[in-house]
Order: structure tokens, then sequence, then C-alpha cells
């Protein structure tokens, strides 16, 4: 992963060596990933698919409910074809806008970040495994590899620019992403400030030994040459739900919280919630707990709520400083990518946390 300013005066470069993985990560079709998980349920041959399917209401019952009431304590699920199903867990795993959450009173907390992502498949003219992404004073512009010679586009701009993007003939479109992140492309030769850097790491023992390799040098990015699909968009914001659980509910992912997609962490976020509820659950089953009861499902909360407020507060953090175009702040970033990527410990530190595996 190769990742630099549009001052062009710092950039840093992960690869896999640095932390000893074969890969940094993977980038995955949706449909493709949806299609793997219902054909591993449908091995299990203990799951019932009621799909496509349209759900009106969910009614969860006072967590006041006795024995002697059982069925009146379980949640209600109305469907759009009159079927009212119960259940002892509801998981909200309905994304940013979740209806489940609303059903369940759950408040959010957040705020809107004035910036649009613009997502599309290109061809590119090369074949690449590098995820590129190119810090603009309107958002970052992320070039990410799939299979053969087509990325994915993933660009933050202006609700404006945006529409604009969208609006344009393949040809400018491909001219604008060419020029939005090629243009000027790369650290400035003799760039006063990674001459600096590099001097102290030279001429200090410790830092000389754990610098960049010569693989971790600065590369050009392949060139875009035709745009393959629709360009869509949808608005950025951050959002926390106060609650992930209650009687008889969990949620899970974009449904519980929603971040900036500037470093890719929004699904392991939800990944990560997916795990730890699964674990709580089949804890609650091996101790012949109800899966339901909230103070079972409030482990998963405690958990999972830490670990999100973090990453939530990083990414927030990194958003306002990158949306920031001041000269001494566009400085002190270019300082903060070459310090990072020429310290190999602080660098692997920063890669383990964002792959999950601090």
């Amino acid at each position: 992963m190769q990742v630099w300013d549009y001052e062009g005066l710092g950039y840093i470069r992960y690869t896999a060596d640095d932390v000893g993985a074969p890969v940094l990560g993977y980038v995955v079709e949706n449909k493709v990933l949806v299609g793997a998980l219902r054909s591993r349920l449908q091995d299990t041959g203990s799951v019932e698919f009621i799909c496509p399917a349209q759900v009106k209401s969910v009614l969860f019952p006072s967590p006041s409910g006795s024995d002697s009431d059982a069925r009146q304590d379980l949640a209600e699920v109305g469907l759009g074809d009159g079927r009212r199903l119960r259940t002892r867990l509801v998981v909200g795993a309905d994304g940013g806008k979740s209806a489940v959450r609303a059903m369940a009173g759950f408040q959010t907390r957040g705020w809107e970040y004035q910036q649009t992502a613009v997502i599309c498949t290109v061809k590119v003219n090369s074949k690449h495994s590098t995820a590129w992404q190119r810090f603009l004073p309107t958002g970052p512009f992320a070039l990410l590899p799939m299979n053969n010679t087509y990325s994915n586009i993933v660009w933050t701009t202006t609700p404006e620019t945006a529409n604009a993007l969208k609006g344009m003939s393949n040809e400018h479109f491909v001219a604008a992403a060419n020029k939005a992140l090629i243009e000027d492309f790369g650290p400035k030769p003799g760039s006063k400030i990674a001459e600096a850097i590099g001097n102290v790491v030279a001429n200090t023992p410790l830092l000389g030994a754990i610098g960049p390799s010569a693989a971790e040098q600065f590369q050009e990015p392949p060139r875009i040459v035709e745009c393959v699909t629709e360009r869509l968009s949808f608005p950025l914001s951050l959002m926390h739900a106060s609650m992930y659980v209650g009687h008889r509910v969990a949620l899970v992912g974009d449904a519980a919280h929603t971040v900036h997609p500037l470093a890719g962490q929004g699904v392991n976020l939800g990944f990560g919630d997916a795990a730890s509820l699964s674990r709580v659950v089949q804890r609650g089953v091996s101790i012949g707990h109800d899966i339901g009861q909230a103070d079972l499902l409030e482990e998963y909360e405690r958990e999972r709520k830490k670990t999100n407020m973090a990453m939530m507060a990083i990414l927030d953090g990194f958003q306002k400083i990158y949306a920031t175009d001041l000269g001494p702040l566009n400085v002190a970033r270019s300082a903060g990518f070459n310090a990072v990527h020429l310290l190999g410990p602080l660098k692997k530190q920063i890669i383990s946390y964002a792959m999950g595996v601090l």
C-alpha cells in the first residue's frame, strides 16, 4: 500500500514484509462475499433462508418476562408477506440507516463530513497488487487492486464535485481520475523535509538499521484507461449508536457505527463485531443461557465498543487533519508521512493495528 499527500513532500509505503505476512489484505466484491457466506451457511444444513423478504416491523418484549409467558418474551418480526417470526435474538446488520436500530429505540450520535464518495470499477494499464491512496484537498483518492487489470476507485470529494464526476462522459472521467492520482505525483526531488529526515536516519545507527528497504521506495501508480461500471456515490458521516444491545436485540457493523472510508476500516470493524457476537452467543449456548438476554449480550458490547470507539477517533482525527489545507499543517503532515515511513517498528505497529492483529 502506498499513501502520499497532494503536496508531494511525503509518503508512506507499507508492504506485507513489514509484518511478516503474505498479504496486507484483500479487496473482495460484496456479491462474491455474500455468495460465499450463503453457500457456507447452506452447507450447515441447519439454516433456513427467507429471501427475498422485507421486514415491516420488529416488536421487542419488555425484559421483565417470566418463564410462564415465554412466548410473549420473544421478539416478533413482521414480514411484508404477512408472516410473523418469533425469536430469542434479532441481530440488526442492516446498515447505517438501520431499521432494527430505530425500532429498538437506540439513539445515535455523530455528524456529516460534507463529503461524498464516488465509487466505480476501472481498467488500468498494468496489473498491480498495490492499494494506492493520494490525499487531495477535497479528500482521499484510492485505487484498489482487483483481478487482472481491474481496480476499484473510491474518490472522496465535495458533494458538488461528486455530482459532476457522475455526470461526466467516460473519457472525461478517466482524464479527471488520472489527473487526481498522478499529476505532480510523489515527493518532490530534493525535498528539504525528506532530506532532513533521511539525514537523521542515516546518521543515527539504530534508526539507520530500521529504515526502509529499496522495495519500499516511492512508485508511480498505474494509469487508468477505462471506466467499466456505473459511477455510484454516497454521503460520508460518522455515527455511533448509544447502545449495541438490549433485550432480544444486538447491532453489528454499520448498524452500530459508521466511519470515514479513508482507511478502509468499516468492513473490518463489522467483521470484528460479528466474530465477537458469535463467541458470546456460542458461550451462552454452551452454558444453557438465554442468548437474547441483555446481561449476556452486554459482554459483546463491552468488548466491541472500546475497540470501535478507538478506531473511530483515529479515523475522525485523520479526516480533520487532511481536510485542512494550511501551509504549516501541510508541512507537518508531510514530515509525519516521512517519519512513519522511515521508522520500521512504528510502521509495523500501525499495520498490525489496521489488520486487527493487535
